[in-house]
């Protein structure tokens, strides 16, 4: 399934034509896919190459046309992320029971992260900080945060949960917030944040750190457990990668949407530099391919 699911994944990329070719005339190149910066020999030669043998896997050819607005290509690329979660995670049920949903976040209030059991007094936070300017001023923007996926897990009633034996009673287990009953109105309880996950079409240095930044303030902000914090990227060049992957205490890890094309595509232009610096965040557990994402997400 999840190998099914990852050749649908990248029809679709090319089918909605958020992987293209646009022309190119530099680097011994004629066309350069919607991936790259191409500005930069190396960047160019990767991503087509990683193009061409994502289309000749799923037997379709890519469009020639003039590339989209970043921001249109980077919201097309989360709408292609959440469906492909959805059809992955969402059917783990024996590994992971419980009633889940994936979402991508269509707005950029700073009430989203409130919504959730975690995170609910970033929501009161928010509020004070609009009606104060001088909390506003103190704060800044350090309690904004906006995911752009989140894997959500709806708390159980007592009847799910007791429904192998009698687990919980009314005299104990008053807090913990998988438990419907602990909720302020139970019939409607506050959906818990399993994971966040942050989508990069491309990457640059500047998104990179605003990642990391947004990591660490998914993981001070929060009341209770920290959710799966994790990035989702087709981005071609390993030192740029590399920017985001590398260390730990933030990013739990990087997913690269066709790591195994990557892998190829550096081995046949014979760059031992990047390959090296690839393996090396293969083998240190920061960086896996999308089909692996699904999995850990069951962790």
């Amino acid at each position: 399934m999840l190998s099914e699911e990852r050749s649908k994944f990248h029809q679709y990329l090319i089918e909605h034509e958020i992987l293209t070719f646009s022309p190119l005339n530099d680097f011994g190149l004629t066309y350069v896919c919607s991936t790259a910066d191409k500005k930069q020999k190396h960047s160019a030669l990767v991503s087509t190459l990683i193009a061409e043998k994502i289309a000749n896997n799923v037997g379709i050819n890519i469009i020639h046309r003039t590339k989209k607005a970043g921001q249109t290509l980077g919201s097309e690329f989360e709408d292609a992320c959440t469906i492909y979660l959805q059809n992955t995670f969402l059917n783990l049920g024996n590994l992971r029971p419980g009633n889940w949903s994936v979402d991508k976040i269509e707005t950029r209030s700073q009430s989203v992260l409130g919504a959730y059991e975690q995170y609910t007094h970033l929501a009161e936070l928010g509020r004070l900080a609009n009606q104060y300017a001088e909390l506003k001023n103190f704060l800044g923007d350090g309690y904004t945060i906006t995911p752009d996926i989140v894997v959500t897990r709806m708390p159980e009633p007592d009847e799910i949960i007791n429904q192998e034996g009698e687990i919980v009673g009314g005299s104990t287990c008053l807090h913990a917030s998988l438990r419907a009953s602990n909720h302020s109105q139970p019939d409607q309880p506050t959906p818990i944040l399993h994971a966040s996950i942050s989508c990069k079409f491309t990457m640059r240095s500047d998104r990179s750190q605003n990642t990391r930044t947004e990591a660490l303030n998914l993981i001070r902000g929060r009341k209770g457990r920290a959710p799966h914090i994790v990035s989702l990227t087709s981005e071609p060049t390993a030192s740029r990668i590399a920017s985001l992957a590398l260390g730990t205490g933030d990013i739990d890890c990087v997913y690269h949407f066709a790591l195994y094309e990557l892998r190829e595509a550096l081995v046949d232009i014979e760059n031992e530099t990047a390959l090296e610096l690839l393996d090396t965040m293969v083998n240190g557990k920061r960086l896996k391919d999308i089909s692996d994402l699904p999995l850990d997400l069951a962790t």
